[in-house]
């Protein structure tokens, strides 16, 4: 996309028309108080923040994430302060309050047959709220932590996903030849490979390297968030590289990249001075949904086990846990399926709202 400045004011059929190099897409009604040239005189950043905060529904769902984002990074005030219980330590032989009754929250000869133990259901009350799982343990106050877990490995390699793909679409599409060629060849070698299967590969592998991911001074314990986040990062680099190399080609091409050479601008300065301005909007409009995918895709691994590992949590297990409960305590698996549903969504929507607002072939009318 690329941000000119103003270039003038036009009248078209009695409706005033802002003239930009980019043709945005929503109608954009004046503020009370607001004139014409205060609006086409605002930056194309402006303009873009603008028509999304006019989207309510994109709003609406950025509040909605937002708010799944805090609750979830509370999850130590919630265990510690109000369910008073630790989500990660075994609870078998524990009992709790109900309707004023002490009460196993492993209880026996529960279920259809009246046979086993069954957990505790959900109280609606601060302690075990949405009940316990197999193993005792609160599950509102696991699923809480799970969203921890699963937000910082969908975030993390959503951003690490983004960013390596920006660094090497800039590398292949500005030098172009041999470069572009041996990227582009690497990225198909990688695409070639199902996602999951490609994970659950590479995830298996080190998993069971006895100590660890190390590289130089890096090292990276197997149990650790870090596996999954760089894991998923990298499966989805082609899916990013590719749009944004084809963005950096055609930008490439431009009359202000060529004024830049002609002035004898360096190589780094028409990377990160001209190109990379007006393709970074690409990688703004994709995130948040490389967000929803790699949420999936981590659940997805840690349903399978070779996602997050214990005593850790994440959405992923928590629904693998609630597998045996399905029929006896539904909401083991319920509500972290939820959480996961809602997240995806509001981030699905939101990026529809921030490819809207972006969007460079729109037409932004001025009505007044």
């Amino acid at each position: 996309m690329v941000l000119p400045t103003r270039t003038g004011l036009g009248e078209v059929g009695g409706t005033r028309t802002a003239e930009f190099a980019y043709e945005p897409d929503t109608d954009v009604t004046l503020a009370p108080g607001e004139s014409v040239q205060e609006l086409s005189g605002k930056s194309p950043w402006r303009l873009a923040g603008r028509r999304l905060l006019r989207n309510r529904i994109a709003l609406a769902s950025l509040i909605l994430f937002v708010l799944i984002v805090v609750v979830s990074f509370a999850a130590p005030l919630y265990a510690h302060h109000i369910a008073h219980t630790d989500p990660f330590q075994s609870n078998i032989t524990g009992t709790t309050v109900v309707a004023g009754k002490r009460v196993d929250v492993l209880q026996q000869g529960g279920g259809t047959l009246g046979i086993g133990v069954v957990p505790i259901g959900p109280t609606w009350h601060a302690n075990f709220f949405l009940g316990a799982d197999n193993q005792g343990r609160d599950v509102m106050a696991r699923v809480l932590y799970g969203g921890r877990a699963s937000l910082e490995i969908g975030i993390g390699s959503a951003v690490l996903c983004c960013l390596i793909a920006l660094i090497l679409a800039l590398i292949a599409g500005f030098f172009g030849r041999f470069s572009d060629a041996i990227l582009s060849r690497l990225m198909d070698l990688i695409w070639a490979f199902p996602v999951y299967l490609l994970a659950i590969s590479l995830a298996t592998v080190l998993l069971t390297l006895p100590n660890g991911l190390q590289w130089g001074f890096i090292h990276v314990q197997p149990a650790s968030l870090w596996v999954p986040t760089i894991i998923i990062g990298l499966v989805y680099v082609p899916y990013v590289y590719r749009p944004v190399r084809g963005q950096v080609l055609s930008v490439r091409e431009k009359e202000y990249v060529e004024a830049a050479v002609a002035q004898g601008a360096s190589s780094l300065r028409l990377m990160f001075g001209e190109i990379l301005p007006n393709v970074i909007t690409t990688v703004i409009v994709m995130l948040p949904l490389m967000i929803a995918t790699t949420v999936l895709t981590e659940a997805a691994l840690s349903f399978l086990s070779i996602g997050v590992q214990p005593p850790k949590a994440s959405w992923g297990t928590i629904i693998d846990d609630g597998q045996a409960l399905l029929y006896s305590r539904p909401w083991v698996a319920i509500a972290p399926g939820i959480m996961i549903l809602l997240t995806v969504l509001s981030l699905n929507v939101l990026g529809d709202g921030v490819r809207d607002a972006l969007d460079p072939r729109a037409k932004l009318r001025l009505k007044g």
